[in-house]
Parts: C-alpha cells; sequence; structure tokens
C-alpha cells in the first residue's frame, strides 16, 4: 500500500517535578532547602530516512509522546533529563499546521530533522527559590508540560524526471528498461495503481525517474488514479510525456497528448509550463508510421521534439536518454526548502505561538483570565501547597494581572478562573 498522507498527534514530554527537602545531616545546623530540580521532558523530532518510501507507518500509531523527565531529589540531586523520541520520515515529506495549513518544515535532504514538539522543562526544586530574605521556601516547581500539537504529513516524492501520459501507454515498460525498478506491467490499463521510483545511469550522469500511475481526461478532479499521484511531479525538473502512437478504442494520439497537458494545467499551471520531452512508443507495432509521422509533424508545429521509441523492444531509448541527459545538465534543481532553516543548518525548529497579551472576561459574575502565559503558571504551581500559592499570587502580581482585575472591579470573595481552575479572589498575599 502507497501512503502519501498522515495526520499524527505529537506531545513533548513533560518536565519532572522539583521538590521540597532540606539537609539533614548532623552537625550541620540549620542546612538549609536542599530540593533539586526536574529534569527535562524529551522532544519529538521528525527525522528523514531514506529507507522509508511512503508514510504506511502512520496508518495505524497516530499519537507520539516523549518520555517525561526524572523527578528532583534531596541534597541538591537533578532529575535526568528524558531522551528525545524521533520519528522517521521520508524523504520529501512536507510538515503542515492542520489548522492554518501553513508548512513547518520540509524535508528535502537526507537526515534532516525537525522538531514536532518540545519537551517541557523541569520544575524547580524549593533550593532555587531560596534568597537572602527568604531562605527556607516551602515550595518547589511541578515541571512544564510539553507541546502538543496536531500535525499533517504529506509526502511529495523527489524525482528529476516523471513519466507522465495515459494508462496503457507503456511507462512502466520504459522505467523498467532504462532503471532496476521492477514495476508490474500487464496489457490493460492501469496496471500501476502506485508510484515507482527508478534510478538511470546513463554516459557517466545519474538520474531518478518517478512513474506515475496513468492520467485519463477529468484527473484534476479526481478521475481515476493518477490525480492522486499528480503531486509526486510537481517537484520534478523534467516531464517526459509518453504517447502511445495505437490505442484499443482507436483514439487520435495527438488528442490523448493535448488532453493529458491540460489535465497537468488544471492541476497546476506551474505543472504545465515544466519542460517536456514527447516520447512517440510502440512504434515497433504494424501500420504505426503513418499515424507517427502525422503526430511528429503536428508537434514540431508547436515546438515539440518528438522521439520516436519502443519501450519494449528498446529501440530509440539510448536518443531518449541522451537528451535527457542534456536537458538536466541545463535545468537548475528546484528550490525544495519552503520554510527557512533554523539556527543550525539543515535543521528545523518549531517555533512556539507567541503567548497572547492578557485577556480579562467576566461571564456570570466570573472573571476569566487568559494568555501572558497562565495557564503554563498554572500547570506548574501545587495548587495544594499554601507556600506556593504565595508565590503564585506573587507572580500574578509582578505581571500586572492583580491590577487588571482591580480596574475589572474585581470585590474580595468574587470567583477568578484561570485554565480551568477556580480560586476566590482576597486581597493580600492570602491567596487570590
Amino acid at each position: 500500500m502507497f501512503l502519501d498522507y498522515a495526520k499524527i498527534h505529537v506531545s513533548g514530554g513533560d518536565g519532572g517535578n522539583g521538590v521540597v527537602a532540606f539537609r539533614r545531616e548532623p552537625y550541620v545546623p540549620r542546612g538549609g532547602p536542599a530540593g533539586g530540580n526536574g529534569g527535562k521532558g524529551g522532544d519529538v523530532w521528525l527525522v528523514v530516512d531514506e529507507s522509508m518510501n511512503t508514510l504506511e507507518d502512520f496508518r495505524y500509531t497516530k499519537h507520539y509522546r516523549a518520555k517525561r523527565g526524572g523527578h528532583g531529589g534531596g541534597n541538591n540531586k537533578q532529575g535526568a533529563n528524558a531522551p528525545d523520541l524521533e520519528i522517521r520520515v521520508p524523504l520529501g515529506t512536507i510538515v503542515k499546521d492542520p489548522e492554518t495549513g501553513k508548512v513547518l518544515a520540509d524535508l528535502v535532504e537526507p537526515g534532516q530533522r525537525f522538531l514536532a514538539a518540545k519537551g517541557g522543562r523541569g520544575g524547580w526544586g524549593n533550593a532555587h527559590f531560596a534568597t537572602a530574605t527568604h531562605k527556607a521556601p516551602q515550595f518547589a516547581e511541578k515541571g512544564e508540560p510539553g507541546q502538543k500539537r496536531w500535525l499533517e504529513l504529506e509526502l511529495k516524492m523527489l524525482a528529476d524526471v516523471g513519466l507522465v501520459g495515459f494508462p496503457n501507454a507503456g511507462k512502466s515498460t520504459l522505467i523498467s528498461k532504462i532503471s532496476r525498478a521492477r514495476p508490474k506491467v500487464a496489457d490493460y490499463p492501469f496496471t500501476t495503481v502506485t508510484p515507482s521510483l527508478g534510478v538511470v545511469s546513463h554516459k557517466g550522469e545519474t538520474f531518478v525517474v518517478a512513474d506515475i500511475p496513468g492520467l485519463i481526461e477529468g484527473a484534476h478532479e479526481g478521475a481515476g488514479l493518477g490525480h492522486r499521484f499528480l503531486k509526486h511531479i510537481e517537484r520534478t525538473r523534467l516531464i517526459i510525456h509518453l504517447v502511445e502512437v495505437t490505442s484499443p478504442d482507436g483514439s487520435d494520439p495527438w488528442e490523448r497528448f493535448e488532453k493529458i497537458n491540460k489535465e497537468l494545467e488544471y492541476y497546476s499551471p506551474k505543472l504545465a509550463e515544466k519542460r517536456q520531452l514527447v516520447a512517440l512508443n510502440k512504434l515497433d507495432l504494424p501500420n504505426t508510421a503513418e499515424v507517427a509521422e502525422g503526430f511528429i509533424r503536428k508537434a514540431a508545429e508547436r515546438g515539440y521534439m518528438v522521439y520516436p521509441i519502443s519501450a519494449k523492444v528498446g529501440t530509440g531509448l539510448e536518443v531518449l536518454l541522451d537528451q535527457v541527459v542534456e536537458e538536466l545538465k541545463r535545468l537548475p534543481k528546484p528550490n525544495l526548502v519552503e520554510e527557512e532553516p533554523g539556527e543550525d543548518e539543515g535543521v528545523y525548529r518549531f517555533e512556539p505561538v507567541e503567548e497572547y497579551p492578557l485577556q480579562v472576561e467576566k461571564r456570570n459574575g466570573i472573571f476569566h483570565l487568559s494568555g501572558a502565559g497562565l495557564e503554563r503558571l498554572v500547570a506548574m504551581t501545587h495548587l495544594d501547597n499554601e507556600a506556593a500559592l504565595r508565590h503564585f499570587y506573587h507572580i500574578l502580581l509582578k505581571r500586572g494581572v492583580i491590577d487588571r482585575l482591580r480596574e475589572e472591579g474585581v470585590q474580595p470573595g468574587d470567583t477568578v478562573e484561570i485554565a480551568g481552575v477556580e480560586f476566590e479572589y482576597t486581597e493580600g498575599l492570602e491567596g487570590l
């Protein structure tokens, strides 16, 4: 089964919790806080694996989660950082945000990596919060939750040359003759139901050819099979348009040639503008000379150079490949990377959405707060610890949240909701 689309959910590992601990050693009076910090949660990376050629691995496994960091310990012991989770994807995988459709990464280099979800940092232990005026803090932080998101994966094959044409035009036979690819070949339409890649070596040059399942009229609207795979020739530099000189239905080869070009144009104007070599196939069959001459004449009038071949017998393939090599020398390689890489060349980095400003909304007598990193702050606070709540209040005070609530008319006894957690507002450091 050839799978070229998948939707997966990735979750970075949560950070480990910091701990509350104090030194308890003989002859060390007033040992002080010694709670260690939690370890970092694992990141989730997508990594290009050249041995893969489909997204089949994602058919049944949709959720990927990195491990959480280790919790801190007494005597200032740091929790262990969790290992990163690497998910293998094939070369040519495009990563998109399903909500916005934005391309996050275009993985076109062997070994390329994309940071899909970042692990949370470890929570601070109580030793971190010790100061000259607060020497024995009785609270610590929880680990930061890892980032979570859905991703769309779309595979677009990387090939130098794409073979297009009607079903049974001889594309599979041609690629089997010029490369080691061995697609199924038969005397009926739609023999090829999945794209095939073949590596061709000719006169010291090597290039990759993609055999695309046969197109029919209306393919751009979903007719036939080839419409699913038109995207796989978007990245090719050169198209070999294969036309059979005869057809079971007796249709004119020039009409079939024009219909395929129309389908390419309907699907993507850029696809229709790609350089084409026209290969007129099956000239080994009897009574084809007159039809071939008429096709070649029409093509010449419209600026197309036609290469008469017989893919089955091998006639004309040497001349065709000579021209392919010359064309590829002249045609520049496309710029496949749709997003600029991050700090390290070849490494994509996930940039989280910036925290939006503080928002206060009063609904049904409850003040609802969001933004300004409050959701993350609540997640990392031990809400059942009075000392931690006092620290939480200090942070709200520093960030201007308390002043904003007062501006909105909050009164002692009112309910304030943050990230699904409700607090009773009170003045001073006793709580909210």
